[in-house]
């Protein structure tokens, strides 16, 4: 089993960056591929990016290509999530998860609690 914490949630301006991290604790970090996932108010939850054990394979969905970064770092036990040029579309509750294969029709079996985005405009 893995225990995730998320932080680095935020209120910034539309335009801005946050960074977000996922911190694991229990079982061996490396083992699992990891997801960040969000949801809005009265949206159904959905993937925003995934990476793989070793960081080679890389998700992210068409609407955050190309201003969204994950990676991870596994001696630190940690998976980020680099936000830049935020819109308003991108306040949501964003997760981190853990499972075994990453990609966005997969299962993840271990998920954090949580932290608020907002974004103003």
């Amino acid at each position: 089993q893995v225990q995730l914490v998320e932080s680095g949630g935020g209120l910034v301006q539309a335009g801005g960056s946050l960074r977000l991290s996922c911190a694991a604790s229990g079982r061996i970090f490396s083992s699992y591929a990891m997801g960040w996932f969000r949801q809005a108010p009265g949206k159904e939850r959905e993937i925003v990016a995934s990476i793989s054990q070793s960081g080679g394979i890389i998700y992210y969905s068409d609407s955050v290509k190309g201003r969204f970064t994950i990676s991870r770092d596994n001696a630190k036990n940690t998976v980020y999530l680099e936000m830049n040029s935020l819109k308003s579309e991108d306040t949501a509750v964003y997760y981190c998860a853990a499972g075994w294969v990453a990609g966005p029709g997969s299962i993840y079996d271990y998920w954090g609690q949580g932290t608020q985005v907002t974004v103003s405009s």
